[in-house]
């Protein structure tokens, strides 16, 4: 079974930093893109920043110039570092992937618990 495995929230002041990590475990055939997606107090789930297998990159306005997504394709990690946050960076942050459970089947999405980030003085 696919798991996905958040670390790193927690409370930060403003113009702080913070590095969450993800690791995905069990049994699967190949991870394709990934990424870390948010969810702000009253607002829908947004996307953050997505790579690639390749290792392209794509990041949300908002984030630009700020946030570091990275990956370790033999780890199976991917990496969200977090630098001069806000406090409208507040949200539970969720790592996802996109995972073929074996050669068979197509990707399927894949999600992790989530982990709090709190912007705050």
């Amino acid at each position: 079974q696919v798991q996905l495995v958040e670390s790193g929230g927690g409370l930060v002041q403003p113009g702080g930093s913070l590095r969450l990590s993800c690791v995905v475990s069990g049994t699967f055939y190949n991870i394709n893109n990934m990424g870390w997606y948010r969810r702000a107090p009253g607002k829908q789930r947004e996307p953050v920043a997505i790579i690639t297998s390749a290792g392209s990159t794509n990041y949300a306005d908002s984030v630009k110039g700020r946030f570091t997504i990275s990956r370790d394709n033999a780890k199976n990690t991917v990496s969200l570092e977090m630098n001069t946050l806000k406090p409208e960076d507040t949200a539970v942050y969720y790592c996802n992937a996109e995972i073929k459970a074996n050669w068979r089947r197509g990707f399927n999405d894949y999600w992790g618990q989530g982990t709090q980030v709190t912007v705050s003085s």
